[in-house]
C-alpha cells in the first residue's frame, strides 16, 4: 500500500503547482481514496539538480491529507522565503517529494548530551523549540549532517539561534516519515 500511496500523492502535488502555474500537466488521476479526506501531516520538498529548490510542511494533522498536499505543494514552489517563487519553465526541472509525518513524540532528557545521545540518525526528523524559536528537519536531513551534534548545531541556526546555544527549557519532538520520491517512481516503473 505504501508505494500506492506514493503512486497517488506525488501526481497530487504536482498537479496543484501545475495548476497555480498554468503549466500543462494532467490533473491527479485518483483524488478519491478514503485515506485522503482523512487528517494527514505531510511535507513536500522540491529539488532541481540535485539541490534544495523548496520545502514546506505541516507536524500536526489539522486538515485531510489531500488538502494538505495540496498546500504545502503549492507553498513549497511558491512561499518558501529562502527562494524566489518556482517559475513556469522551471515546472519541468523540479523533482517532488512527498513525506508523509508520524505525530512528533516529546522527548524525556536530562541535558543537551543526553538529548543526542536519543536521536536517531536516518530515522528521526526532529522539532526543536525553545521561547518563539522554532524549527525542524525531515529524516532525510541526515542524509547531509549525519553526525547527531551538527544535526543539532543546524537545527538551532534554522530557528535563529546560536549553534553552540543550551537552555535547560529547550524542548526537543521527534517524528519519522513515509516518503516517496518522483525518481524513486520513475526508476520502479523501469525496472518492474
Amino acid at each position: 500500500m505504501a508505494t500506492d500511496q506514493g503512486k497517488i500523492l506525488l501526481p497530487i502535488a504536482r498537479a496543484a503547482i501545475a495548476h497555480v502555474l498554468h503549466a500543462p500537466y494532467p490533473a491527479a488521476a485518483d483524488e478519491t481514496a478514503p485515506w485522503l479526506t482523512e487528517p494527514g501531516a505531510s511535507f513536500i520538498t522540491l529539488t532541481q539538480s540535485g539541490e534544495l529548490r523548496g520545502c514546506i510542511g505541516t507536524l500536526q494533522p489539522r486538515r485531510p491529507l489531500l488538502a494538505d498536499v495540496k498546500s504545502n505543494a503549492v507553498s513549497a514552489a511558491l512561499h518558501d522565503p529562502r527562494f524566489l517563487p518556482l517559475t513556469r519553465e522551471e515546472f519541468v526541472t523540479v523533482q517532488v517529494e512527498v513525506s508523509l509525518l508520524t505525530a512528533p513524540q516529546p522527548l524525556d532528557f536530562a541535558d543537551e548530551t543526553d538529548a543526542l545521545a536519543q536521536l536517531r540518525p536516518g530515522i528521526d526528523g526532529v522539532v526543536f523549540e525553545y521561547g518563539r524559536h522554532r524549527s525542524t528537519f525531515l529524516p532525510q536531513v541526515w542524509e547531509s549532517l549525519a553526525q547527531p551534534h551538527l544535526f543539532l548545531a543546524m537545527l538551532k541556526r534554522k530557528a535563529g539561534l546560536p549553534d553552540n546555544f543550551w537552555a535547560g527549557d529547550v524542548k526537543l519532538s521527534r517524528y519519522t516519515v513515509t516518503k516517496w520520491r518522483e525518481t524513486d517512481l520513475d526508476e520502479e516503473s523501469y525496472n518492474g
